[in-house]
Order: structure tokens, then C-alpha cells, then sequence
């Protein structure tokens, strides 16, 4: 068994939001918005459209109106009053692209955001993430942190803003290495508020290794069994987890990259968001 250190963390400076304009792409933007207001960082609001087609800007996620809702900003303010108050400069980007995943790839690939956010109801437009081929592959390999938001998850932001991450669900294994799955997590949460002891952290049916923090203190493994995609979902509802870390590292192994079953899986049946962590082994 090994014995690896949580390294500290640097925060998000740049998340990227997905969205086709439909109703479960709201809940993955607000989810987007929120993190970026934590971290006060950059935040990219991306739509992929057919180059024959009109750009809609007004079809975009309403920022103003939700941070007025959350109770962040005025009702008067305007557009520029945002990253003054609130520390978020959001753009709108449209993709001219006749495949949304094929143009969606290539932004991720040049722009490097720390985070996508989307949502992975139905099959259709970004929603062809978990269903993609060769695009797919691209997007894999760009080795972006992605937050799904699937279709039986309950989210970690309500409607008044408030993030709750209380109980966070980390499967791990052997590989990819449990300390670059803590490693990237301490990287794009612990800045935001997320303690070290929110962490559930499983290994399904394999030999538990010991985890260290930076401090010293020891990080609890639990083993629980059974088939590793249904465990973790199991898992998941019997803590109340708002979230579930699944560390990646391509399609084979223990827990596969998104085109492989297992992550599938879990996004579809999870009762709160999943983060897909592409890690390198150890």
C-alpha cells in the first residue's frame, strides 16, 4: 500500500460553460455562474451553431437576472457592474460549426479552460458528449476537468444560490493513482470553500491505500463491493453526496474516460453531479 500527500491547491481561473439553449443546459449554467462567482475567475458561455445560421445572443443564460435573484447584485445594475461586484468576466462566445462537438473540441483544445460545466440530458446537440466518436476522443484528450450535470441529479446549488458540498463521493483505485485524484480535486474545489472533510472517498472491491493531507492527517478509505458502477451510484444515494469525483484515465481500467461504460453509467443513474478528473496513472 502507498502513501501520498493532498498537495495544496492554486483555485480556478477560467470555466467554460456548454450550452444548447435547453431547459437542463439552465441548471449546468447556473451551476458554472456559482463556481465562477467562488472562485472569481473567468467565464465562458459557449454555444456551437450551424455557420448558415443567425447568431442569438438573447438566447443565452440570463447572468444579471440570476445574480439578482441570488441576491449578489442590484436589479439596476448592468452588464459592466458585474466583474466589479461579483469578481466574474463573463463572454459570450458562439462556435460557427456544423458538428457542436467537433467545434466545442477545438475551443477546449486552444482556449484550455480549468473547468467545463454541462448538462447530459437527452442526445441532442451538447448533449452528444457521452454519445460522440472520434470527437469525443478529442475532448478526451484536451485532459479538462468536465462537471455533468445528469438527468436524475439533483444539483449543489439551489435557487437562491447557496453551493452545498457537504459530502463529496471519491471512488478511487489503484489507477489512476489516488493522490493525483485528490491532487486535482484540492485544485479545483478546496479554494472554493470545500473541506477536506467532506470527502467520502470508496475503493469498490479492491485493497483500500492509505491517503495522507499535507498536514498529516489521514484521509479514510472505505471498501465497500459490488459492481463498480452500480457501488458507486449505491454509495452515492446512502450518503446524500451533492457530488461525485470520478477520476479518469481513458477508456480501460477501473474507472473509464467518458466514452467508457462506467462513467456513462454513474452520470446517468447519479442522484448529483459528476466530475470527470482525466488523470495521468501513478
Amino acid at each position: 500500500m502507498s502513501r501520498v500527500p493532498l498537495m495544496p491547491s492554486k483555485g480556478l481561473s477560467r470555466i467554460a460553460h456548454a450550452t444548447d439553449f435547453s431547459p437542463s443546459s439552465a441548471v449546468a449554467f447556473e451551476h458554472a455562474l456559482r463556481l465562477a462567482v467562488a472562485a472569481k475567475c473567468r467565464l465562458d458561455l459557449l454555444h456551437v451553431h450551424d455557420p448558415g445560421e443567425e447568431e442569438d445572443w438573447a438566447a443565452y443564460p440570463h447572468v444579471r437576472e440570476t445574480l439578482t435573484r441570488w441576491e449578489m447584485i442590484e436589479n439596476t445594475a448592468q452588464p459592466e457592474d458585474i466583474e466589479p461586484k461579483v469578481g466574474v468576466h463573463v463572454s459570450k462566445i458562439e462556435i460557427a460549426s456544423r458538428d457542436p462537438v467537433v467545434g466545442l473540441s477545438e475551443f477546449l483544445l486552444t482556449h484550455r479552460p480549468d473547468l467545463l460545466v454541462v448538462a447530459t440530458h437527452g442526445r441532442q446537440g451538447i448533449n452528444r458528449l457521452l454519445t460522440g466518436s472520434v470527437s469525443l476522443d478529442v475532448v478526451k484528450h484536451a485532459n479538462i476537468p468536465t462537471l455533468l450535470i445528469g438527468p436524475k441529479a439533483r444539483g449543489f446549488v439551489d435557487a437562491l444560490g447557496t453551493m452545498k458540498l457537504g459530502s463529496v463521493l471519491v471512488p478511487v483505485a489503484e489507477h489512476p493513482g489516488p493522490a493525483f485524484a485528490l491532487d486535482v480535486l484540492a485544485t479545483l474545489l478546496m479554494p472554493i470553500g470545500l473541506a477536506l472533510e467532506a470527502l467520502d472517498v470508496i475503493t469498490v472491491g479492491q485493497e483500500a491505500p492509505d491517503l495522507l493531507a499535507v498536514d498529516g492527517q489521514a484521509v479514510p478509505v472505505r471498501r465497500v463491493e459490488g459492481a463498480v458502477p452500480e457501488a458507486i451510484v449505491a454509495e452515492a444515494k446512502a450518503c446524500a453526496a451533492n457530488l461525485i469525483v470520478m477520476p479518469t484515465s481513458g477508456h480501460h481500467g477501473f474507472l473509464d474516460g467518458l466514452r467508457g461504460s462506467t462513467t456513462a453509467r454513474v452520470v446517468a443513474e447519479a442522484p448529483c453531479p459528476v466530475l470527470s478528473l482525466p488523470l495521468r496513472n501513478a
